[in-house]
């Protein structure tokens, strides 16, 4: 019996959807205060990396090689954070988060820190642009 794919309701209310890549969706975290991505598998059932077969393990670590040097581009950040972790959320997730010393944050992690900032219409537009 498979399964078919869907998204954590948690990331689904919390993120926007920005394109589908070969193996991943692409998200962006609504909050505008920091640049972060989320790469999701689209495959049923993964908790770890290691759930994937060697071939789609290749390909993640493309994506999100991709995704990094997008951000670094795009933000020129002084760090990149990538990070799966999965204790809240447990659905295989690779967050991609441009750091800068000026965040609010630094040099914390983001989690949990402020309340969210949505971004606007314009600005998800405008980002959309640069990681379809």
């Amino acid at each position: 019996m498979t399964t078919e794919f869907s998204l954590a309701p948690e990331l689904a209310r919390d993120c926007i959807e920005v394109a589908d890549w070969p193996l991943c969706k692409v998200l962006l975290m609504n909050d505008s205060q920091y640049p972060w991505f989320i790469l999701v598998p689209r495959q049923a059932g993964l908790k770890e990396s290691i759930d994937l077969s060697e071939q789609d393990q290749l390909v993640l670590m493309q994506e999100s090689a991709k995704l990094s040097l997008l951000l670094k581009d795009v933000f020129n950040p002084d760090k990149l954070n990538v990070a799966a972790l999965g204790n809240m959320v447990p659905q295989l997730h690779i967050h991609h988060i441009a750091r800068f010393k000026s965040d609010a944050a630094w040099p914390a992690p983001v989690w949990g820190k402020f309340t969210a900032k949505p971004y606007t219409q314009d600005q998800i537009e405008l980002l959309k642009k640069n990681f379809v």
